[in-house]
């Protein structure tokens, strides 16, 4: 494979975000250009925000905003956080850092349960945790750390959050979670889900959700930090209305609208929760056969980190350079040590394949690739 030229490569990308666009959805995106205030614009945002009540698992509205997943994250502490109040943020990598530096330029106090990289959240230090700091207002947390690839037990951390805390809200970033794996956000008594166009919901970068519980609502009836555009109260009365408060990228949403159908018209979210499940599996069992290990100890099926038996940045380089594929690697502690692949998107058997054949040459070595072909097999295709 790397005697051919990289322009007569086809260009593939599995990183755990951005993620492969499907072909149905990339010719929406190329159509024309709707209003924002027309009615055939606002069948379409209806449709939308039906189909993402599913995706959520909720009864409550999910707010469309315009920005990454890191818009849904701010609008998240601006809207549940008042200068002066305290939060505890779970940081066990990157994204859990970040949480930090949004309350901190909101002048929120954060305290930080740190969780070493990689390493699966221990559920009594947390509760131990939630009892130490009393007067905390929000806990705030990944489902899935996409930096270390790690899966954390939001069910039972929801749970303590109650039992320890009952006045506090808990608020996860589900950016790299929703859509590969159950995140049921009324069942589990979640009160702030965040998540992002960029990931499972197969679209390119610019559009967040957010969805608050009852008890959200009232805190954010509250909260005084200063907001505009991320006031979500704002936001909510002009979506009961049945319109957007400001403009929005009406071609990502038209080809949002195209996925949530494919995914009710191909068995759901159960649907894409199995194929997540196989195609991390199936890299995992590549890993092991050619000495790469598992970087989490409770890993993700959205994204697999691989360590390296050398530089992971190295390896990745050769990718882009010789086989025209990206995938990630690792950040701050982790770079060069780690590789990340994602399982989100428009990612197709071959594509793993071709990834798994790259791997094996640039590290010399010859793994049984027939049983990983096989068993990608089982995972269905989303799109055609």
């Amino acid at each position: 494979m790397s005697a051919i030229p990289k322009s007569d490569l086809p260009y593939r990308l599995l990183a755990p975000g951005p993620v492969p666009v499907p072909a149905a959805v990339l010719r929406v995106l190329g159509d024309k250009v709707l209003h924002h205030r027309t009615p055939q614009f606002i069948e379409i945002l209806h449709g939308v925000w039906a189909g993402l009540k599913t995706f959520f698992a909720t009864t409550q509205p999910v707010l469309i905003l315009t920005g990454s997943g890191t818009a849904g994250m701010e609008a998240a502490v601006a809207n549940t956080l008042s200068p002066g109040d305290e939060a505890l943020v779970v940081v066990s990598g990157k994204f859990g850092e970040r949480w930090v530096e949004i309350c901190e330029s909101y002048n929120v106090q954060a305290h930080r349960l740190e969780v070493e990289w990689g390493a699966k959240l221990n559920l009594e230090e947390f509760a131990t945790t939630l009892q130490a700091y009393p007067n905390v207002s929000v806990v705030l947390t990944q489902a899935c750390e996409t930096s270390t690839a790690t899966l954390h037990p939001v069910q039972e951390m929801a749970r303590l959050v109650r039992q320890h805390l009952p006045n506090a809200l808990i608020a996860v970033d589900a950016i790299t979670a929703i859509g590969c794996t159950p995140l049921p956000m009324d069942e589990w008594d979640i009160d702030v889900v965040v998540a992002g166009s960029q990931k499972a919901f197969m679209l390119p970068a610019g559009l967040s959700f957010i969805a608050l519980s009852e008890r959200a609502w009232k805190v954010q009836a509250e909260a005084w930090a200063d907001r505009y555009y991320f006031n979500l109260a704002e936001e909510l009365k002009f979506n009961l209305k049945g319109d957007s408060q400001f403009s929005i990228p009406t071609s990502l949403v038209a080809g949002l609208g195209v996925v949530l159908e494919q995914v009710k018209r191909t068995g759901g979210l159960e649907n894409l929760w199995k194929r997540c499940a196989i195609l991390s599996a199936a890299t995992r069992s590549f890993g092991a056969q050619v000495g790469m290990g598992i970087y989490s100890q409770s890993p993700s099926p959205s994204v697999t980190a691989l360590t390296t038996p050398s530089d992971s940045t190295k390896i990745r380089d050769r990718l882009e350079r010789e086989y025209n594929l990206t995938i990630m690697g690792g950040q701050d502690q982790a770079k060069g040590k780690i590789l990340r692949v994602g399982h989100m998107g428009d990612v197709r058997n071959e594509d793993m394949m071709a990834l798994f054949s790259a791997l094996s040459e640039i590290l010399g070595q010859k793994p049984q690739l027939a049983p990983l072909e096989r068993q990608l097999q089982n995972a269905g295709v989303l799109f055609p």
